[in-house]
């Protein structure tokens, strides 16, 4: 039986959409990893769809943790489209500087989670964002991922289900600055 990583030491490394074809193999592997109970369901078999969906934005930015040579866990997204942002259609009064982060994925393997390594990759994909904000989806069958990330200073907006087979995702906005 694998023991957990009760503290990680993780190097983060950052990357951007020309580096895709060097981090996609890393990305779909920490995917199979995280989501090996999950993998019948069809919106997940779509992850590499959704990579290369992200990776082609040329705003991508991606965070891979390492815990030596093995990937750990990975955050990463792209500016959002102005006027199609995830937030826009549950506030009518939209903020002064509605420049939006869409953080698309936050993932981190099994035996690494509870370690703080989902934090790291949070904070060091965001730190250096000129956006005003940063949107996200939550599935609410994880209502203890929802607060973790209200921890984080997120709040839910809205609800919205981007696909006919995905959750009815909670939408949650922060400000960076």
């Amino acid at each position: 039986m694998e023991h957990p990583v009760t503290t990680a030491t993780v190097e983060l490394r950052h990357y951007g959409h020309d580096d895709l074809p060097q981090i996609r193999q890393t990305l779909l592997d920490v995917h199979a990893d995280a989501y090996a109970d999950e993998m019948e369901d069809e919106f997940n078999q779509r992850f590499p769809w959704f990579v290369d969906h992200w990776g082609g934005n040329p705003g991508f930015s991606c965070v891979i943790g390492y815990d030596g040579s093995e990937p750990v866990g990975f955050a990463y997204g792209a500016p959002a489209t102005p006027g199609r942002e995830w937030w826009r259609e549950h506030m009518p009064t939209p903020p002064p500087d509605d420049s939006t982060f869409s953080l698309s994925e936050l993932m981190v393997r099994p035996k690494w989670r509870k370690t703080g390594t989902a934090e790291q990759l949070h904070t060091a994909l965001l730190e250096r964002r000129p956006e005003a904000l940063a949107v996200l989806l939550v599935d609410p069958d994880h209502p203890k991922v929802q607060a973790l990330y209200e921890t984080w200073g997120y709040r839910k907006v809205g609800n919205r289900q981007p696909f006919p087979d995905s959750p009815n995702f909670a939408v949650m906005l922060r400000d960076l600055r």
